[in-house]
């Protein structure tokens, strides 16, 4: 059984964009970093608005800590 997509419309759009973006995101991790993941231990996150003459965006920062795969 996969899990739930979430119903909450704002949560639903960053799964959303995630689940497009995610392959487009872990390709420059990898050529930057290696194989490894972006732990969310020690983690810190920025959110602010970002004025826009379209209508204001919002701009999200994830900062974890890169863990190399240990093989």
């Amino acid at each position: 059984m996969g899990a739930a997509v979430p119903t909450d419309p704002t949560i639903y759009r960053l799964y959303e964009a995630l689940q497009v973006y995610g392959p487009t995101l872990k390709e420059p991790i990898h050529e930057e970093f290696g194989d490894g993941i972006m732990s969310a231990i020690n983690f810190r996150m920025g959110i602010k608005r970002v004025p826009d003459p379209e209508g204001d965006r919002v701009e999200i920062a994830l900062n974890g800590t890169f863990l190399p795969y240990q093989w």
